[in-house]
């Protein structure tokens, strides 16, 4: 285990930032998959309002993301993960203690700053500082850690709201932040090495984005958009949309459970070849997946499993593509504070994601929505097609 910053080995960092990682989703992203529904009958409130909490969440973060990857740029990202750790405690601790919905949409805006902070691309921006253009395995093996996160995070919350009830299991998360996210955070996360000083190096981590880079940036944000729409609309209304094809909801809930161990099976099929290949392999392959799980369900193929399981390794690899292609593409000097600039359209595509899924639904049905998906995944390849023409 090679040494890296502090003197500690990479694998111990990226241990550390891939609990951090399960528990920063499991506190918010996936939060409301478990918590809503509880939150809804206990309260009253509508349950539109409390699963809209994390559209909120989504844009605060996307609003944030940019300053977010400036900031990791000039300090490092060990201190920004503490702040997320931090933020993410407080915005749960509001919920818990929410006496009204304005209140716990408050808590949600709180909830955002930290997923602004702490989610997946600030860790890659991070990794980006410790290790440079050298960060690909890490981002690579971080992802896989990730993919656990719905695994841990949504028994764990069942299992805590039936024994302390929705409020006591947001109590639960503020303190597993404090006492399990933050120590790793500060404890074994190093600090980032300082930029390399000199006129040559300042101008190439402040230098514009050239014509061509600027069309690269662009066709990514594009893919990312796409990309973060079509997961996001499969993930809230997969199972409505298998059971308008007849499906019974005990075997849709099945065949969506295919989807997590997709994904880390094909984050692991990525990590065995090493970095060997070009990372706009990587999400070509994604796409392509993505694309041909989505056009089988959508034209109403009978192998609704394997469509789930291509669907679900595409969207694995997708997580490593888009922190690798961007290294790639931009070079390390400016990965951290361009990673924070395209965050923020594929976050704002994940708030307006479930929106646009509803309202489809209700004026033209499931056939209309698997057909928006097929056309979003299709165009999505496209997209990457001309990113290799850009690159």
């Amino acid at each position: 285990m090679q040494p890296d910053a502090g003197g500690r080995g990479r694998l111990t960092i990226i241990s550390a930032l891939g609990v951090v990682e399960i528990l920063a989703w499991g506190s918010s992203f996936y939060l409301p998959a478990v918590l809503a529904g509880p939150i809804a009958r206990d309260t009253g409130w509508s349950l539109a309002w409390v699963v809209g909490g994390l559209s909120l969440g989504l844009m605060v973060a996307a609003l944030a993301s940019p300053r977010v990857g400036a900031a990791i740029q000039h300090h490092g990202g060990r201190p920004v993960l503490a702040l997320a750790a931090l933020l993410l405690a407080m915005g749960l601790l509001v919920l818990g203690l929410a006496p009204n919905l304005p209140v716990f949409l408050a808590g949600w805006l709180v909830i955002g700053l930290g997923m602004g902070c702490g989610l997946y691309d600030p860790a890659f921006a991070t990794l980006g500082r410790l290790y440079g253009a050298q960060a690909r395995p890490a981002i690579t093996t971080l992802t896989l850690w990730g993919g656990f996160a719905s695994t841990v995070c949504w028994p764990l919350s069942a299992f805590l709201v039936e024994h302390v009830g929705w409020r006591g299991a947001c109590f639960a998360y503020v303190g597993l932040h404090l006492l399990v996210t933050l120590p790793l955070i500060l404890g074994l996360i190093p600090k980032a090495p300082a930029l390399e000083a000199g006129p040559d190096r300042a101008c190439k981590r402040n230098a514009p984005l050239s014509p061509r880079e600027r069309r690269a940036f662009h066709l990514m944000a594009g893919v990312l958009v796409l990309g973060g729409t079509v997961m996001t609309l499969v993930s809230v209304h997969l199972l409505a949309l298998l059971q308008a094809r007849g499906v019974a909801l005990a075997a849709a809930v099945t065949f969506g459970a295919l989807i997590g161990p997709s994904q880390v099976a094909a984050r692991v099929i990525e990590m065995g070849g090493k970095g060997r290949h070009y990372p706009l392999w990587t999400l070509t392959a994604a796409m392509s997946l993505v694309a041909l799980g989505v056009m089988m369900l959508a034209f109403g193929l009978p192998a609704v499993a394997l469509a789930l399981i291509l669907y679900g390794g595409g969207n694995g690899i997708y997580s490593i593509a888009r922190g690798t292609v961007p290294l790639v593409l931009f070079g390390p000097e400016r990965y951290a504070p361009l990673v924070g600039r395209l965050a923020r359209p594929g976050l704002v595509a994940q708030a307006l994601a479930p929106l646009l899924g509803a309202f489809v639904l209700a004026h033209g049905g499931a056939d209309a929505l698997w057909l928006v998906l097929a056309a979003l995944a299709l165009s999505n390849l496209g997209l990457v097609a001309a990113l290799w023409r850009a690159r």
